[in-house]
């Protein structure tokens, strides 16, 4: 994981924040509640990916310590 991932989920982070507090207070709850689910989805495909390369490198791990043996 980069710092690249890192700062750009807590800029969309933020952006979401900012515009879920501005649907909440223009009383638009449909669209806090749209915004708050498409976040969550965003969230959990971009959890997954650092998953996929979590795994690969603990992986790739355990294969280089197999042929180190």
């Amino acid at each position: 994981m980069e710092l690249n991932d890192l700062l750009r989920i807590a800029g969309i982070g933020l952006v979401i924040g900012f515009l879920h507090i501005f649907f909440e207070q223009t009383g638009r709850k449909e669209f806090s509640f749209f915004l708050f689910f498409v976040a969550y989805i965003y969230i959990t495909v971009e959890m997954l990916r650092f998953l996929k390369v979590f795994f690969t490198q603990i992986s790739e791990f355990f294969q280089w310590l197999s042929m180190s043996v």
